[in-house]
């Protein structure tokens, strides 16, 4: 059978669009998906938009979402309106809300609470957070570790980790 290409019948082809109200369901797969008050636990697409849902993990080139709330998140633009995610990885984020951690190359962020935020730009109007780790910082952040304080954290945690195992050494080296 090499060689044969299949049948229409065998040819798996994800629906154009699925909208999806006030339902919950385990994964949906499309080109395009649209919930209002729903829940998903995974979601494939190419454009995803949100508006009072919920998603446990969400793989699309454009994300959309209003009061909404998603755990894991991979897409290339993102934009988050009074909305909370666990873990993003975008190209291009625009949020406003709640995350536990964001990593992108275009972070802009207004109103925010987040744990650590990554990137290589990002764009700040009021963002309380954690840790942030950016080449570039404009705009007001409010932060407990910044890029240089993290290095700064490090190196001296190397440093006294490697003052301990020389120590350790000396102390407890064996005897011929």
């Amino acid at each position: 059978m090499t060689g044969q290409n299949p049948t229409p019948e065998e040819e798996h082809t994800l629906p154009q669009v699925i909208n999806l109200t006030n339902t919950s369901v385990d994964s949906v797969q499309a080109e395009m998906v649209r919930m209002h008050q729903a829940g998903a636990g995974g979601i494939t697409a190419e454009e995803v938009g949100l508006h009072q849902s919920g998603a446990g993990g969400v793989k699309a080139q454009i994300v959309s979402a209003h009061e909404a709330g998603i755990g894991a998140l991979k897409a290339d633009e993102v934009n988050l309106v009074n909305s909370g995610v666990g873990v993003a990885q975008a190209g291009t984020m625009s949020m406003t809300g709640r995350a536990g951690a964001v990593v992108g190359g275009t972070v802009s962020m207004k109103d925010c609470y987040a744990g650590v935020v990554a990137g290589r730009d990002v764009r700040a109007e009021r963002i309380e957070s954690f840790i942030v780790l950016a080449g570039r910082v404009d705009g007001d952040v409010q932060t407990m570790v910044d890029t240089r304080g993290a290095i700064l954290a490090g190196t001296i945690s190397g440093v006294l980790a490697g003052l301990v195992l020389l120590a350790g050494s000396l102390l407890f080296r064996r005897r011929k």
